[in-house]
């Protein structure tokens, strides 16, 4: 049986693509950061789930900039 989680990415910059707001992990992770023109988008867990209860639903918390 598998342990995998679906995880929704909400908040952030508009221009982050849908496809990538939705994820599938083998856990849930503390916090979740996507690399994102330049920078890394971050996420944490707000403790809530999506309406229907099959994803786990993180919200986005800053933006920092990849170091050169």
């Amino acid at each position: 049986m598998s342990d995998n989680v679906q995880i929704l990415l909400t908040g952030g910059p508009r221009d982050l693509a849908s496809d990538r707001r939705t994820l599938q992990l083998d856990a849930s992770p503390e916090k979740i950061k996507i690399e994102h023109l330049g920078g890394y988008e971050h996420f944490e867990p707000t403790g809530e789930h999506t309406t229907d209860g099959h994803a786990v639903v993180f919200r986005w918390t800053t933006r920092t900039r990849i170091a050169e």
